[in-house]
């Protein structure tokens, strides 16, 4: 049985971390980690996080009811929305959500109801096999590096060939992008009144919390080197409306430097500040 609809809205700021690794390659600019060009500060899209939350999900419910994922891999979104129809035995029109506003209601309820993703993110439906579309709870905005990174590009060697015919061939030669080291903050929001239309309850927000911690931990590839939550600044508000605007929170939240005189290489370079004593009414901060 599902927990209550979520009634509050919520702020959040994540750091995390990059050791040796390429956390968000760009495929304009050859697979290189992703950098603003006026500061070089390294970036992670929000869709990039998305992709490890819907990751995580998927592997900490295993298919549990109310928790499937809707955009994964190789999946075929029309087959998947053909069967909110089946389910509901509604007949589909092309392109089309049902003229009657119950049943349209009901495909997207069905829709929200079994998928976390469409739930906590909201999807755009609105295929051949037409299920609406949703706004979801939860958005990010893009992550940014703390400090300028300086991406290194690596030489490795491949010492196996594909063909017989290749055996007695010099070794393939290639190149992967890293960053040395970063240390990223993302910020996100949780919306109270969009979470009571797709249904997104508390438990769902507490298993966001515990994919936005545990998410790396289950991600790890010798491209994406060693990558780690290191802390998440949680913003409570008293009501679904919020009591303080999302700005002033992230404010409270600052980074310094331990020692400026050399280039970050660890979490301990860095120290976390929070200001609790401007905290506004009304608003609860939890570290975890």
């Amino acid at each position: 049985m599902m927990s209550k609809t979520l009634d509050k809205r919520y702020e959040f700021i994540l750091f995390f971390e990059v050791e040796n690794g390429n956390p968000n390659g760009d495929p304009d600019a050859g697979n290189m980690p992703r950098i603003d060009p006026e500061t070089s500060q390294g970036l992670v899209t929000d869709v990039c996080l998305k992709r490890k939350v819907r990751n995580y999900i998927d592997l900490a419910q295993n298919d549990k009811e109310h928790f499937d994922i809707y955009v994964r891999e190789n999946a075929v979104l029309n087959l998947l929305n053909a069967e909110a129809y089946k389910e509901k035995n509604i007949k589909p029109e092309p392109k089309k959500l049902p003229k009657d506003t119950n049943q349209a209601k009901e495909i997207i309820s069905y829709m929200c109801n079994r998928f976390y993703d469409i739930r906590a993110f909201g999807a755009v439906m609105a295929t051949e096999v037409n299920c609406g579309q949703v706004r979801g709870p939860i958005q990010f905005g893009f992550a940014k590096s703390l400090d300028p990174i300086v991406p290194q590009e690596v030489t490795i060697t491949r010492m196996a060939v594909t063909n017989e015919k290749d055996a007695d061939k010099e070794r393939t030669m290639g190149r992967k992008h890293i960053v040395p080291y970063a240390l990223y903050r993302a910020e996100g929001y949780v919306s109270a009144p969009l979470a009571k239309k797709t249904g997104f309850s508390e438990d769902d927000l507490e298993l966001f919390w515990s994919a936005l911690i545990n998410m790396f931990d289950h991600d790890h590839s010798a491209a994406r080197g060693k990558m780690s939550s290191r802390e998440l600044v949680i913003f409570e508000h008293a009501t679904p409306l919020g009591n303080a605007p999302a700005h002033k929170l992230f404010d409270l939240v600052t980074v310094t430097r331990n020692d400026v005189t050399k280039p970050p290489r660890a979490f301990a370079d860095y120290s976390i500040h929070i200001n609790y004593g401007d905290k506004p009414d009304g608003v609860t901060i939890i570290v975890r």
